[in-house]
């Protein structure tokens, strides 16, 4: 992904400089539209921006500074949008006069490094999980785990975790599922972008856990699932809150998005992992919009929203060619109706379609 998301920026800042020299003599769009935030997004969001371009004239500059950045620009007003992998809560959002919506979905995947084990053969759920990252399960063979792979011939080999040190979506998703599973997880580590881990290995990025991981015997580590496809890492099936094992894919990821509790979770603050479902994929996340409630520009905010409005309608493949989940239609027919009652500018409404 690390990879991934270096080509996109260049080839995005080298469009960026081409349209700039060549359009010297067209009219200029009437608003360009800024943003920041999340990293975990950027691919697709920049694969939408030029495609964007292309069809509309309208400029899309994302930059992917984290998060926590993302945050501060919208609340300063620097940007139109902001990104976050991990949902504002209500009071946040109200006290930053911000709206919030989810935007796409991923899954964050069990990756391991396992003597004789093959990709997709390993089971696990949540609570083997959590105790593997709090150290009381130590080796492969340990009885826990292969309750779960009766059929699996499990070595003797010492387990190493491997987590992310930087803080990230997919810690917050990870720990967030652990925490889930494990009260006992929950008390010691609980659910963050970053947290103080009692055992393992850390490393920076998808691209570091599965460097580590990869080289190190009998080494378990979680990465987002576009890495996966891409590096064609041994990964885990996990058992899910129906009890039916799953496997990470599109479809596991699009059942989690659509077995959610939408309309009862306020400002769409909801963390998608252990949804129900029989085919939900339990490590499952949303990546999130925040813009101004009350835009001081209406231009400029109708014109984010018509861009995203657009890539719900016509971003999906995509979105699905970079690994990513589009949000089904319930949850998109949601967020517009969020858009034309919660954003407004001068006291009438910024989106009314």
């Amino acid at each position: 992904m690390t990879r991934l998301v270096t080509r996109l920026v260049n080839r995005s800042a080298a469009l960026l400089l081409a349209l700039a020299a060549g359009g010297a003599g067209q009219a200029a769009p009437a608003f360009d539209i800024s943003g920041a935030g999340a990293t975990f997004p950027y691919p697709v969001y920049a694969k939408w921006a030029e495609a964007y371009m292309r069809q509309t004239g309208v400029r899309v500059n994302y930059q992917p500074i984290g998060s926590g950045g993302g945050i501060k620009q919208v609340q300063a007003g620097t940007v139109t949008f902001g990104a976050t992998d991990k949902p504002l809560q209500s009071a946040e959002l109200d006290a930053s006069g911000l709206v919030q919506w989810p935007m796409i979905v991923g899954g964050v995947v069990p990756v391991a490094n396992v003597k004789g084990v093959k990709p997709g053969e390993l089971v696990l759920d949540g609570a083997t999980l959590a105790a593997i990252y709090l150290g009381e399960i130590k080796k492969w063979n340990d009885a826990r785990i292969k309750k779960l792979n009766p059929g699996l011939e499990l070595p003797n080999q010492f387990v190493a975790p491997v987590y992310r040190s930087d803080g990230s979506g997919t810690n917050f998703l990870f720990t967030s599922y652990l925490s889930s599973a494990s009260p006992e997880f929950n008390a010691k580590v609980g659910a963050n972008t970053s947290v103080a881990w009692p055992v393992g290995f850390g490393s920076k990025g998808n691209e570091g856990v599965a460097n580590m991981a990869g080289r190190t015997a009998g080494a378990i580590g979680y990465v987002e699932y576009a890495f996966v496809k891409q590096t064609g890492m041994p990964y885990a099936r996990l058992v899910n809150r129906d009890g039916n094992t799953v496997a990470p894919s599109i479809a596991a990821f699009q059942a989690a998005a659509a077995n959610a509790d939408w309309s009862s979770a306020n400002h769409y603050s909801l963390v998608l992992v252990d949804q129900p479902g029989a085919e939900s994929w339990p490590i499952t996340g949303a990546s999130f919009i925040l813009i101004r409630r009350h835009a001081k520009n209406a231009g400029e905010a109708l014109a984010a929203l018509e861009f995203f409005d657009w890539a719900y309608r016509e971003g999906d493949q995509l979105a699905i060619e970079l690994d990513y989940v589009p949000l089904p239609d319930n949850v998109v027919a949601l967020v517009r109706q969020t858009w034309s009652e919660e954003i407004t500018a001068s006291g009438k409404p910024v989106w009314n379609r």
